[in-house]
C-alpha cells in the first residue's frame, strides 16, 4: 500500500489539517506528527531536562489528540496549539516531580531538628506500602483515575480523554479519593502525606 505523501503547501493550510485530524484521517495524522515531533520534544526537553520524559510527553500529547471524541477547537495556529499544549504537560510534569521533591525535604529537615529515633519515623519503603495499602482502598475506577493523576503525572482532560469520561467525572473522582486518604491517613506523618498527596 502505498502512502500518500504530504508537503505543506499554500493550499495545505492549517484549517485542513484540524479538520482532516478531527476526522482522524492517519495520513494527516502521521504527516503532522512526523513534522512537529521533534521540534515539540527539543522544545519540552528544555522545560523537563530529561529527553526520555519529554518524548513520552510528547507522544502521549498526540495520542490524546488521536483517541479523543472531542473535535480540537483551535483559535490560533496549529503550530502554537501543539507548543502551548506539549508546555502545559510538561508543566504539569515538573509539578508532580516538585511534590515529590518536597516531601523529601521535609522528611530530611525532620530528621535533622528531631534525630534519627522518632517513634513516627517511617522509613521509605514502610511510607510507601502505608501509601500503597490505602490507595488500594479506594473504589476501582476512582482509584485508576487518582493513579494516573498523582502519580503518573497525567493531567485531567488526558486522563478524560484516555477512558472516555467527561473532565469533571475525573475531577469529581480525585477529590472523592482524596477525602478518603485523609481520613484514612491523618495518623501518620499528617504534614508529609498532605505533601506527597494532596498537591
Amino acid at each position: 500500500m502505498t502512502l500518500i505523501k504530504l508537503k505543506l503547501t499554500p493550499e495545505l493550510e492549517d484549517k485542513y489539517l484540524i479538520a482532516e485530524l478531527n476526522r482522524k484521517n492517519k495520513t494527516v495524522f502521521d504527516f503532522v506528527f512526523n513534522y512537529y515531533y521533534s521540534g515539540l520534544c527539543a522544545f519540552v526537553f528544555q522545560i523537563v531536562d530529561n529527553r526520555a520524559v519529554a518524548e513520552d510527553l510528547v507522544q502521549e500529547f498526540f495520542f490524546k489528540i488521536w483517541i479523543s471524541k472531542r473535535e480540537m477547537e483551535i483559535s490560533t495556529s496549529l503550530k502554537s496549539y501543539f507548543f502551548a499544549s506539549v508546555k502545559n504537560k510538561a508543566f504539569n510534569y515538573m509539578k508532580h516531580v516538585k511534590v515529590k521533591e518536597d516531601y523529601e525535604r521535609y522528611i530530611n529537615e525532620k530528621r535533622e531538628r528531631d534525630g534519627q529515633s522518632l517513634s513516627w519515623e517511617f522509613s521509605e519503603s514502610e511510607l510507601a506500602d502505608l501509601i500503597e495499602k490505602s490507595i488500594q482502598k479506594l473504589p476501582p475506577r476512582c482509584r485508576e483515575i487518582f493513579v494516573l493523576s498523582r502519580f503518573e503525572g497525567k493531567d485531567n482532560e488526558s486522563i478524560a480523554a484516555a477512558l472516555g469520561i467527561s473532565k469533571r467525572t475525573v475531577e469529581l473522582q480525585i477529590s472523592n479519593a482524596l477525602k478518603q486518604l485523609r481520613i484514612e491517613l491523618k495518623d501518620y506523618l499528617p504534614l508529609a502525606l498532605l505533601l506527597y498527596i494532596i498537591k
